[in-house]
């Protein structure tokens, strides 16, 4: 598994949330003061979730595995898992060299105690598979004009 340390805070607090129904938990470590993301690809668009990357090694579901779903686009390395239950995704991940390989996603509004508002957000163009530009402070528009 690789992991590249400088993508991940230094000020890891564990968190803990899970779905809306309650069947699925998971704890994960990570950085609110970090700015987290929404991107406006197909995906997440359609989720409209606000997520961040947490270090694998912090991530553990602590109840409901047999309640997760998994979603994947195409052959693609990453995933998605919801709960069978009420349908609301709580995590994924998968493998993105960019990343440092091996990652860990949380949609932060699962987290037990988090206002999603009070968060510094930055946006990723998914849209136009324009991940070299990184992230900015404002929106990206689904198509260009």
């Amino acid at each position: 598994m690789s992991e590249t340390p400088s993508i991940y805070s230094h000020n890891l607090k564990k968190y803990v949330g899970g779905c809306h129904c309650g069947a699925v938990r998971f704890e994960a470590e990570l950085d609110l003061a970090e700015p987290m993301s929404r991107c406006n690809c197909s995906i997440c668009t359609k989720m409209g979730g606000t997520t961040t990357q947490v270090p694998p090694k912090t991530f553990r579901v602590l109840s409901g595995e047999e309640h997760l779903g998994e979603y994947r686009v195409g052959d693609s390395p990453n995933f998605r898992k919801f709960c069978k239950r009420c349908g609301v995704q709580c995590f994924g991940g998968g493998y993105v060299e960019m990343l440092g390989g091996t990652f860990a996603s949380v949609n932060v509004g699962c987290l037990d105690g988090v206002d999603v508002a009070l968060l510094r957000i930055q946006y990723w163009d998914g849209y136009n598979n324009n991940w070299e530009a990184g992230a900015r402070p404002q929106p990206w528009p689904l198509h260009q004009a």
